[in-house]
């Protein structure tokens, strides 16, 4: 409640209100605080919370982690298990270094707890992140998942070489890797979640670690099961379920002058449909496929309810942004009072 009542007001007030200064801003002084062990060691007392769990064969010390797109380039690491998440995930991260979509591009919702993003997968290029990765001076004591996605300048045509020059550059870093192919704001890029190109991006990919699938939550439920068939066959350690949506339902009237910006939409308004692919693909695939549920989770009742619907782990981006550092915390403390899914790829 502190944080939502004075912190987040200054916050949100940086830049003139423009959100992704204040993004910028808070990653600089996380990055600052990640060199500072005394400061990481008191706020691990305060916000760490054991419950562990055993997922695609990594082992999590709690089961709420941090979604891509928050620290892309991995400059805050140390910062994010201090703050109490169980696993990070960075990037995503392509091939060849990006600037993204022009600003502005990246747009609160505060009505609605939701944000709509077009960034465009702005990062540093994979090297650049690999070589940041191998810098750090300590073990991150967490899982580091690590997302990946097309560059902007590659054809479809060459999408796989692409990604595995990514995959090639990080894989002694990462416990385990997203195939990021449904983001809305790289063109054509959710072309890549069809059924040819998938398969070939996953028989390039999986093996030596675990490989995921990130999906859109505007897929069809028949295209969502086609999807999960190629996961299936190509050895695919589990999916995560969901990227944001082009769908604007769900906003609040103070929020609708927002509506038309381009770009995904996270947090409230998507939790529902985020649960309903949850629940899907572990209806579907039998259990056999754990998931990562991401989408809407702003208090420990949705992350509640996305486990119910059978996620063996939840990560945040939105609600974090909204609800603080409280918020993993207490996501966690509810997690470890409740069984894990049961899923035979755990």
């Amino acid at each position: 409640m502190i944080f939502e009542r004075t912190l987040r007001r200054g916050l949100f007030r940086i830049g003139g209100g423009d959100a992704e200064a204040a993004h910028e801003w808070t990653l600089r002084r996380l990055a600052t605080l990640a060199g500072r062990p005394v400061a990481l060691a008191a706020l691990r007392a305060r916000y760490a919370v054991a419950a562990p769990r055993t997922v695609f064969g990594v082992r999590f010390p709690n089961p709420v982690g941090l979604a891509a797109g928050m620290d892309k380039d991995g400059v805050a690491l140390p910062a994010w298990p201090a703050l109490g998440f169980g696993f990070v995930e960075v990037g995503t991260v392509t091939a060849y270094p990006q600037p993204g979509n022009p600003r502005p591009r990246l747009f609160r919702l505060p009505d609605s707890e939701a944000v709509i993003n077009r960034m465009g997968f702005n990062n540093a290029g994979a090297e650049a992140l690999a070589a940041r990765l191998a810098a750090l001076a300590r073990p991150l004591g967490v899982p580091l998942g690590i997302s990946l996605g097309k560059s902007k300048v590659t054809p479809l045509s060459e999408a796989v070489e692409d990604y595995q020059a990514s995959y090639r550059a990080l894989r002694g870093h990462g416990d385990y890797f997203a195939v990021n192919v449904s983001s809305p704001n790289t063109p054509g890029l959710r072309a890549l979640q069809d059924r040819a190109h998938l398969d070939a991006l996953l028989a390039a990919l999986v093996g030596e670690k675990p490989v995921l699938v990130k999906i859109a939550p505007d897929l069809t439920d028949a295209a969502i099961a086609e999807l999960l068939e190629v996961c299936l066959d190509r050895g695919a350690a589990g999916v995560i379920a969901t990227n944001t949506t082009l769908g604007r339902t769900g906003l609040a009237p103070a929020d609708q002058a927002r509506s038309g910006e381009a770009g995904g939409l996270s947090g409230r308004p998507l939790a529902d449909r985020a649960r309903q692919v949850v629940s899907f693909v572990h209806a579907e695939t039998g259990g056999r496929l754990p998931i990562i549920g991401v989408g809407g989770i702003v208090d420990p009742d949705d992350a509640a309810r996305m486990f119910d619907a059978g996620a063996s782990l939840v990560q945040l981006y939105t609600g974090f942004i909204y609800r603080g550092p409280a918020l993993p915390r207490a996501v966690a403390r509810a997690a470890s009072a409740a069984p894990a899914p049961v899923t035979t790829g755990s």
